[in-house]
């Protein structure tokens, strides 16, 4: 026979442990995006001297074609490069399978728009948002970037790469109203937990890092062959 006391209590306990774990991720999002905050431009603002911007990749099509949400972070970082022709470009993304490719269809795509080749390093290994930006500071030895995203991603990015040393700042890449917006965003008040504690107590290393290539006095064709990670 059921105990009903001991259902009432394991239930209360239960309620309890939820209720905390929601307060929990409820203040671990209010801080990063209150501390990410303050770095967003406004898109009327000029740009800081900066090393380096920053693309995290996304989802790209099988043809090589970028999907709309990777098309507006690429279009915002052109319009950026329109008055700062000579900064260096860091298209971060996963090309962990040989036939799937973030960080070739991106470099495609602003080499097609004029970009020069040398100025676009290329970053197989960013399998997340936590490893690009962490390889972002020690593989490329970037000091000072400009991160584009959307705003839903932006805040944890720019958190991240402050923690990880770099002065980083964030450019919101929101062209168009998208579709899975909303899966994107509860998605990302998870993500946020997770990477508050890999930046701030777990300090992981990302499972690929290699040998240094500084932006600042390097060619970024040196990137382009995938051995290089």
């Amino acid at each position: 026979m059921v105990n009903i006391k001991i259902v009432i209590k394991s239930f209360k306990y239960i309620i309890s442990i939820l209720f905390i774990l929601i307060f929990l991720l409820f203040i671990i999002n209010l801080i990063v995006t209150h501390e990410a905050s303050k770095y967003i431009l406004d898109k009327n603002s000029s740009i800081p001297k900066v090393d380096a911007v920053i693309i995290p990749g996304v989802f790209v099509y099988s043809s090589g074609k970028v999907s709309d949400i990777l098309k507006d972070r690429l279009d915002t970082a052109l319009e950026l490069l329109k008055n700062n022709k000579d900064l260096k470009i860091i298209v971060t993304g996963d090309h962990g399978d040989p036939n799937y490719d973030e960080v070739n269809a991106m470099r495609n795509y602003l080499e097609q728009r004029g970009i020069p080749t040398a100025n676009i390093f290329m970053d197989h290994a960013g399998f997340s948002t936590y490893e690009s930006i962490y390889r972002a500071k020690e593989i490329f030895d970037v000091n000072k970037a400009v991160i584009v995203t959307q705003d839903y991603h932006l805040k944890r990015a720019v958190y991240i790469g402050r923690k990880k040393g770099i002065e980083a700042y964030g450019v919101t890449a929101d062209k168009h109203v998208y579709v899975e917006i909303k899966k994107y965003q509860v998605r990302e008040s998870f993500a946020i937990c997770k990477d508050f504690f890999l930046v701030n107590v777990l300090r992981i290393e990302p499972k690929f890092l290699g040998d240094k290539i500084p932006v600042m006095n390097s060619d970024g064709r040196i990137t382009h062959d995938k051995k290089n990670e």
